[in-house]
């Protein structure tokens, strides 16, 4: 049984427990210790949060794929991932000023 974000904790919740998605979140954050948004904004902030980049739903292939990881700070997980995983459109602007969505027209 899958939840909303905002709801309970889904079935799968019990994945981030386990000993194995530790040491991935370890191994990730050591190996891109910055937030990937921030820095793409020309900011330089201490990553502190694994994100998922495609939402695994339980699938723990996806879940454990080292690819589907990026690294985050809090603010942005909590804002602008949850804006791109509600309205499909990532926010914000690089310092060139172009969008960061790379499915924005100006991206093409």
């Amino acid at each position: 049984m899958t939840k909303s974000w905002r709801g309970p904790k889904a079935d799968w919740h019990y994945l981030y427990n386990t000993r194995r998605w530790k040491e991935l979140r370890l191994s990730q954050l050591r190996a891109c210790p910055m937030c990937v948004y921030c820095r793409a904004a020309g900011r330089d902030t201490a990553a502190n949060v694994v994100d998922h980049i495609k939402a695994h739903k339980g699938d723990t292939e996806l879940f454990h794929d080292p690819a589907n990881l990026q690294s985050l700070c809090q603010p942005c997980h909590d804002a602008i991932k949850k804006t791109f995983e509600l309205s499909g459109v990532l926010p914000g602007c690089g310092l060139d000023g172009r969008p960061l969505d790379p499915a924005h027209h100006w991206r093409r």
